[in-house]
Order: C-alpha cells, then structure tokens, then sequence
C-alpha cells in the first residue's frame, strides 16, 4: 500500500472568471457588421445589418469591459506565497 503523506495546502488560488453571455453577443455584432457590407438585398438593406450590428456590439463590448472589471476586483488582494521545498542535490563528475 502507499504510505500516508499530507498534502499542504496549495500557496495560490486559481479564479477562473464568470460565465457570461457577452463573447456570443459581440461575435454576433462583429458579423452583423460584416453583413452590413455584403449582405445588400436580403430581406433588408446592407446599413440596417449594420446598424443593429453597432448597437450590439457597443452594449456587449461594454458588458465585456464591465465584466472584466468585475472579475479583477473580486480577487483577494493579497495571498501567502509559499515556495516549494527542492531537495539539494549534489553533483560529482563522472569517475574515470
């Protein structure tokens, strides 16, 4: 069997941020403004696609820009820096 060891605890946190919806609504808007360009005739004229494609891409770049703040400012400000323990080691030439 394998012996007992105790693991410390980890010296640094990883903080993964929120999910959010914003990346999906601004590649929406980034391609709607593409449309805008090649998209004359369907359904509507080309500057329609990219209107809606600006004002999307102004309110998800936002959330984007706001989410981002959020995240930074919820992280600790300070976390106890551990360093690992190497063994010493010591190194001879090879032997003749």
């Amino acid at each position: 069997m394998s012996e007992h060891q105790d693991i410390p605890e980890p010296g640094e946190m990883i903080y993964t941020p929120r999910p959010s919806w914003a990346p999906l609504f601004f590649g929406f808007a980034v391609a709607a403004m593409i449309v805008g360009i090649y998209g004359e005739g369907f359904m509507v004229r080309g500057w329609i696609y990219s209107i809606i494609g600006i004002v999307v891409f102004l309110f998800a770049f936002r959330a984007l820009i706001r989410g981002s703040i959020r995240d930074y400012f919820r992280l600790p400000r300070k976390q106890r820096a551990r360093g690992a323990v190497l063994p010493v080691e010591t190194i001879s030439p090879p032997q003749p």
